[in-house]
């Protein structure tokens, strides 16, 4: 079971964007991507078989999961556990004991 899926809303812990927030776009593996964190200038080929322009477009790439957080319900950042109830795996926020994605 994943801690950080898909939907979440996480904070960044390091790099260039510490501290800002955003929504969980994919996960792949120990690296996820967020929408509007970590962008970098792109440069594109135009492709007329597939109706894009060229130009210089912004991109969002991985982070490692390591360098976010979810977030709680006062805005701090929270590290995530799993435990059993009702007989299935939830995750829950170590910070407020909130359940995730209930």
């Amino acid at each position: 079971m994943n801690k950080i899926r898909k939907g979440d809303v996480v904070i960044v812990l390091a790099g260039k964007d510490k501290s800002k927030r955003g929504t969980v776009l994919s996960v792949d593996g120990d690296r996820l991507v967020v929408e509007g964190i970590n962008l970098v200038k792109k440069h594109v080929k135009p492709n007329p078989m597939k109706g894009t322009t060229g130009g210089v477009v912004d991109k969002a790439m991985p982070l490692h999961i390591s360098n976010v957080a979810l977030v709680d319900a006062n805005g701090k950042p929270s590290r995530v556990g799993i435990k059993v109830e009702g007989g299935e795996k939830v995750r829950f926020l170590k910070t407020t004991g909130a359940v995730v994605g209930a």
